[in-house]
């Protein structure tokens, strides 16, 4: 599946403290999504995939379709933004994925979501 070039995604995180105690080794953090769609067609997000990677290493992963219970339809020259969350072993780890995507002309393709990091601020001093 080629890449979808005209769709564009950016990360923001935030460790939600006092979500879970670190004594529980419980670490919840939130990401917003923005996705923009510089082209000129419409696209509609039809599933995802995470990899999500803790500090130890311990891999898990995520598919399903759409993203909070929907599959929005991105218009030419417009985005979609949304909140959600992950919950670590461990302070630090990271995320990195992709959005498949179909196009209004009906060509599938791949929206990259580049690594970003998970990680609970000042860990290091």
């Amino acid at each position: 599946m080629e890449v979808c070039s005209s769709i564009h995604i950016d990360v923001e995180t935030q460790y939600i403290e006092g979500r879970f105690a670190p004594e529980e080794e419980k670490y919840a953090f939130a990401y917003r999504i923005s996705i923009s769609n510089r082209g000129q067609e419409d696209f509609t997000l039809l599933n995802r995939y995470w990899l999500i990677t803790d500090g130890n290493g311990k891999k898990s992963e995520v598919r399903g379709p759409g993203v909070v219970g929907e599959q929005p339809c991105i218009k030419a020259g417009s985005s979609f933004q949304y909140t959600s969350g992950a919950i670590l072993d461990t302070p630090v780890g990271t995320m990195e994925g992709y959005y498949e995507m179909e196009s209004s002309a009906g060509q599938m393709c791949k929206a990259p979501i580049a690594v970003f990091s998970l990680s609970v601020p000042n860990l290091i001093n």
